[in-house]
C-alpha cells in the first residue's frame, strides 16, 4: 500500500438530531398526505411511493413506511365510514376527526423522522 495515498473512508453517520440520506422520500410521502386534504389524490400516490420504498429500506426508515402504509389504508376505512355516516349527518363529524388524526400522523412522523429515529409504535390505529 503506498503511504502517498489516502485512506478509504466510511460515510460517517449523520450527526444526531440529523435525518439519514435517503429519507427524503418518506419526508415526501408524509408532505403528501398532509396535502391530500386538499387535493386527495396526493395520498394515492405517498401510499404508492411507501410501498415501493418499503423493501429497501434501513430499519428505522422502513417503520416510518409502515406506519405511513398503515396510515393510508386506515385513513381510508375512516373516510368511507365517515361518507356512510353522512346519510345520518354524523358523517361530516367522523371526517373533521380524520382530518385532525392525519394531520398528528403526519406531524408526528415528521417529528421522528427529523431525529432519525424509527417511528416507535408503527402498528397503532390511532396517534
Amino acid at each position: 500500500m503506498d503511504p502517498s495515498q489516502p485512506l478509504p473512508t466510511t460515510p460517517a453517520p449523520p450527526p444526531a438530531g440529523r435525518a439519514a440520506p435517503g429519507d427524503s422520500t418518506a419526508k415526501i410521502v408524509y408532505i403528501l398526505y398532509l396535502v391530500s386534504l386538499a387535493v386527495g389524490v396526493t395520498s394515492l400516490v405517498g401510499v404508492i411511493m411507501a410501498y415501493v420504498n418499503v423493501g429497501e429500506a434501513p430499519e428505522p426508515l422502513r417503520s416510518h413506511y409502515r406506519f405511513q402504509i398503515r396510515t393510508f389504508w386506515i385513513g381510508l376505512l375512516y373516510t368511507v365510514v365517515g361518507l356512510a355516516l353522512l346519510l345520518v349527518v354524523v358523517g361530516a363529524v367522523v371526517w373533521a376527526f380524520v382530518a385532525v388524526w392525519l394531520i398528528v400522523r403526519c406531524v408526528k412522523g415528521l417529528k421522528h423522522l427529523d431525529r432519525g429515529e424509527p417511528y416507535p409504535n408503527a402498528a397503532t390505529w390511532l396517534w
